[in-house]
């Protein structure tokens, strides 16, 4: 059932509820705990590792996975990085308003994954790049706080979640690209026309689809050269 509302709005509201929902789980018992179901092992997670995350919130996720494909063909609408705070990994995320920090019960319950991991895949940076990571690590801390973008536009001091992955490994590689930007599309590559949830979202915001601009998107920093997929090991209960 499609709510009456704006398309922006659909999509934070989906956001919202499946934000909702993890807590729900977490709450009711059914949480992603060692006690209960399954458990990301945080000891096979380390600082700087890249989540990829198949939100399924909507039509703008089904459009954004439609024009892009992650590794091994997977379909990923979302992105963070695993940080290190006060000795506890995290996740730093542009999510919703903002960039935000979450804890990883949250972030995999958000998927609906509490018993196995299906629509998150774990990518790390090849060694030789690790002081890079390291430094992109620090970086991406300095963005909490920070608005998100809804236009999905470069250099607007606002960002969406592969932006904010770019920009803090450029940031660490001397202000040299470290993941490429690619020419965005909004359309359907089946009809070449763009998608009609687009179409209604940017005359929300009052502006025109950026179709061709440079940008960055999950399924793209997935595909990396320099990235490879690290098999996630699970608690039991």
């Amino acid at each position: 059932m499609t709510l009456n509302i704006d398309q922006k709005t659909n999509f934070k509201l989906s956001i919202l509820l499946l934000s909702l929902f993890a807590s729900k789980l977490l709450l009711s018992g059914c949480s992603l705990s060692p006690n209960n179901s399954s458990y990301p092992k945080t000891e096979a997670l380390q600082e700087g590792d890249l989540l990829f995350q198949d939100l399924n919130c909507g039509e703008l996720c089904d459009a954004i996975e439609a024009v892009t494909e992650g590794v091994d063909g997977k379909d990923f609408s979302h992105c963070a990085m695993v940080v290190k705070i006060n000795d506890t990994l995290k996740v730093v995320e542009a999510i919703g308003d903002k960039v935000q920090v979450n804890t990883l019960k949250d972030f995999f319950a958000r998927s609906g994954d509490t018993a196995s991991v299906q629509n998150i895949t774990v990518g790390r940076v090849l060694e030789k790049y690790q002081p890079i990571v390291a430094k992109a690590a620090m970086k991406v801390k300095e963005y909490i706080g920070q608005p998100y973008d809804d236009a999905f536009l470069m250099d607007n001091n606002s960002w969406y979640c592969s932006e904010l992955l770019y920009d803090a490994f450029k940031e660490a590689n001397d202000a040299q690209e470290f993941f490429e930007l690619n020419p965005m599309t909004f359309k359907d590559p089946k009809t070449n026309d763009f998608f009609p949830a687009w179409v209604d979202y940017y005359q929300q915001l009052n502006q025109d689809i950026p179709e061709g601009k440079p940008g960055i998107n999950p399924g793209l920093i997935s595909r990396s050269d320099r990235v490879h997929i690290v098999p996630l090991k699970l608690f039991k209960h």
